[in-house]
């Protein structure tokens, strides 16, 4: 029997305490793994590292989460930062930026979820509302510092999302910063009420998928069980085509809407 899918997760490179502890930790809510395990994957995780080692730690890899957390950098789109955007956090940009366009090259299923749903789109070209409620006039969708709170998206029919997640329902969310101008090749796949962008997806690979929200946290078990289903078949035919170890192949993909060169 095959080994379940390994998917990687990105990380917080952040200071933490626990126990007699008080250090710089790469850091991850553990609900991010615990929804992999339970969908079937097994999991690892990619603090910020070396670009240079992107393609390396990718190509061990059956399926990529770009998980949530801070504000990015604003100069990756364009912009001069908004007074309540977070300050930048350069390493981990770069980083997942570099291991996002290894795995699209690649052809892995990717994921990106909240801050990872932005820097798929800024990557493809596009670029964030940097404050929300400047541009909808409220804070339903981050009202509580360090808490998720519910509001209903509503899926996009014809698109892998809305197939998963059909018509209208609640969703786990904390953001304050949004897609303004769509990426290259992207679409959108769900929206709240607003009008906020709440999901994206690739038109020109096999599964990159983004949602906004934090299907981690919620009842929408179906987007995480659908990236492992994509990461499984994805393994399995690199076994077929008899590819052999993975840290010494590369996947074909089906074209690219993502460059390749990172900052």
């Amino acid at each position: 029997m095959p080994p379940p899918p390994l998917i990687g997760l990105t990380t917080y490179l952040a200071h933490a305490q626990w126990g007699e502890w008080d250090l710089p930790a790469a850091v991850l809510p553990a609900a991010y793994t615990d929804c992999v395990r339970a969908a079937g994957g097994r999991t690892v995780l990619l603090p910020p590292d070396a670009t240079s080692a992107a393609a390396d730690v990718v190509g061990r890899l059956d399926a990529i989460v770009l998980t949530g957390g801070e504000d990015l950098d604003p100069a990756l789109y364009g912009a001069v930062p908004h007074p309540r955007t977070g300050p930048p956090v350069r390493e981990r940009d770069a980083w997942e930026r570099a291991v996002l366009a290894a795995g699209l090259a690649r052809g892995l299923p990717v994921l990106g979820v909240c801050r990872g749903m932005q820097l798929m789109n800024v990557h493809a070209g596009g670029t964030l509302v940097q404050h929300l409620p400047d541009r909808v006039g409220h804070h339903g969708h981050n009202p509580y510092r360090g808490h998720f709170c519910a509001h209903a998206v509503t899926s996009v029919p014809g698109t892998r999302i809305g197939s998963l997640l059909p018509g209208t329902r609640q969703v786990a969310t904390h953001h304050h910063q949004a897609v303004d101008r769509l990426g290259a090749g992207l679409v959108v796949a769900a929206r709240a009420a607003d009008g906020t962008v709440e999901a994206l997806e690739s038109t020109r690979h096999r599964f990159a998928v983004g949602v906004q929200w934090h299907p981690e946290m919620g009842a929408d078990a179906p987007v995480i069980e659908a990236l492992v289903a994509a990461a499984t078949l994805a393994a399995a035919a690199e076994r077929t085509a008899g590819a052999g170890p993975k840290e010494h192949t590369a996947r074909s993909s089906p074209g690219g809407i993502f460059p390749t060169q990172v900052s």
